[in-house]
Order: C-alpha cells, then structure tokens, then sequence
C-alpha cells in the first residue's frame, strides 16, 4: 500500500463505522450519504485486504482485523485532533458536533430537558443523543467511542475509564395514595418497620431481578419485602405503583421530583438508606478534549440542584 497516497479520510468514516455499525449513522456522522460510506469501505477493503465489515442483521459487524485496528486509529485520530487545534480555539458557539450520553430515564427525565435547553443556548451546531443504560457494557462502549459519556451507580471500572461524583442518591418509598395502608400509618414521615412486610412491592432493574440493593439493606436490618413486579424504567414503574396501591423504593431525586408531584406519598426509611451515588463516567483519552470537558463541565452544574435535596 502507498501511504503517500492514503487517503485518511477513509480512516474517519472506518472509526464512524465502527461507533455505529451502520453506514447510513456512520454517514450522519461525518457528513456522507450512505451510498459514499459504502463506497470508502470498499476501497479501504481493497485497501487492507479484508472485508473488514460484515453485515449481521441490521448491524455491520467487525472483523477481527478491523477490532485490532479500532484502537489504533481511533488515538491516531484524536492525535491529529489535538495537534491540528490552535491553542484556545475552542468556541462552545461555533461547535459542529454529536455527542452522545447513556444513563436510565432518571436523567432523561430530571436532567436532558435542561441540558438541551442549555445547549440549544449557545449553539444550533450541537446534536445530543440519550441511550438507554440497557445498551449495553460502559467499559466497551466507552472504548468503543459509541458514547461521549455514562451517568451511572458506582460499578468496577478500568484504569482507562475516568469518573466524578454528580451526586448522592439515598432510596425514599414511594406508595400509592389511596393504598389503604396508609391510614394506619399516618402522618409521619418515616415508613414504619412494621409496614414493610405488609406491603406489595415493585422495583427499577434494568435486567428483570426481582431484588435488589434495598432487599440487601432489609436482610440486614433482619427484613424482607414481597416484590411483584421489576420494571427497566423507574417513570412507568412510579405509574405501576401509583395505579396498583404498591409500594417502591426510588432514588431520593425521584421520589420528590418526579413521585411525590403524581400523588404518591413519600417516606424515609426506617434505617439509613442505600444510596445509588451517580458518577459521570468517560474514557481517559477524552479528558483533554476541549468539548467534551466543557459537556462534562456543564452536566456537573446541571446536577448541582440535586445534591441539596433531602
């Protein structure tokens, strides 16, 4: 192959294929119609030698030769990024750029209505894209740059992958208003124990567990609960439990933001609570990234509201 006469651009649209597995997003990302996407990798193909791409469905699956090259490109292009870039050139009004955050509809709901807001402030250039915490494996798509950014619990990370704490997330119970329960406990605001036990329960879990960090927190405390329903998404969880006199136990945020404005009672546990502390996760190779920090920047005072509420 004559590297004189590479083309690096193909190296664009090959690290855009694979961030989305598909030309038609592929050629959304960097400016092609799909029928150019197609194109480019056929002469990168020839190129390397390699089909590189196969098509599995509706997705264009890697090759191993393409897994190995990932990677490599991928730094070599944010290299160039970073050489090719004048010293404090960056204008957050005059951006032309896609990012991509994952996390549950938690933040969706609470957060993406003012971040869009936000952006929407200072720059028409800017596309923001919200995936499902479900999607799949932070690590890999954070390596895999088919995310900028991950608002997610504490969980065991590479070396690679950079976090910061937003804010503490303690569990509040939530219960129907007309569950008849209700009565007997009255005004205050704490759930008593002995009400636990008595009630239905349901719960957020993106993988259909029927139990989770509460039910690890009441064996403690020498409780336990009877779950009937586990949803992946806490908004139509609080609606389950609002049409179907049940019981929940939602991140703090949740409960008073989202919960107790539908007519659902909210109540502090019997005991100290667990709490989903919610990181901002991203890849290392990101941090220096004029864009992204000023994203990362923004998405840490957006939360600052909810860190003051009890």
């Amino acid at each position: 192959m004559n590297f004189a006469a590479f083309d690096l651009n193909l190296l664009r649209i090959f690290n855009a294929l694979m961030r989305e597995r598909s030309a038609t997003r592929a050629g959304e990302q960097v400016g092609l119609s799909q029928p150019a996407v197609s194109a480019a990798l056929n002469r990168l193909r020839d190129l390397l030698d390699d089909k590189l791409f196969v098509r599995q469905g509706n997705e264009m699956i890697p090759t191993p030769r393409a897994e190995s090259l990932a990677p490599g490109i991928q730094d070599a292009l944010e290299e160039l990024e970073r050489l090719l870039a004048a010293p404090g050139s960056f204008d957050p009004a005059r951006i032309e750029r896609s990012f991509t955050l994952m996390g549950a509809d938690f933040f969706a709901i609470l957060l993406v209505p003012n971040l869009v807001r936000r952006l929407r402030g200072i720059s028409n250039g800017i596309s923001l894209r919200f995936l499902d915490t479900a999607r799949g494996d932070v690590g890999r798509l954070l390596s895999d740059d088919a995310i900028d950014m991950a608002l997610e619990a504490p969980f065991e990370t590479a070396e690679w992958i950079n976090s910061e704490l937003l804010f503490m997330a303690p569990f509040k119970v939530a219960i129907a208003a007309d569950h008849p329960l209700l009565a007997e406990i009255g005004e205050t605001d704490t759930l008593p124990r002995e009400a636990i036990p008595k009630l239905d329960w349901a719960l957020r879990a993106s993988d259909g567990s029927l139990r989770g960090r509460v039910d690890d927190a009441l064996a403690e405390q020498g409780l336990s609960r009877r779950v009937v329903l586990s949803m992946p998404h806490f908004a139509p969880l609080v609606d389950c439990v609002a049409a179907n006199r049940l019981a929940t136990a939602i991140p703090t945020q949740f409960a008073e933001i989202y919960a107790r404005p539908r007519g659902l009672r909210i109540f502090h546990l019997p005991f100290d609570p667990p709490s989903a502390d919610i990181r901002l996760y991203w890849h290392s190779r990101r941090t220096r990234d004029p864009a992204h920090a000023w994203l990362r920047k923004m998405v840490h005072e957006l939360c600052e509201p909810f860190r003051s509420i009890p």
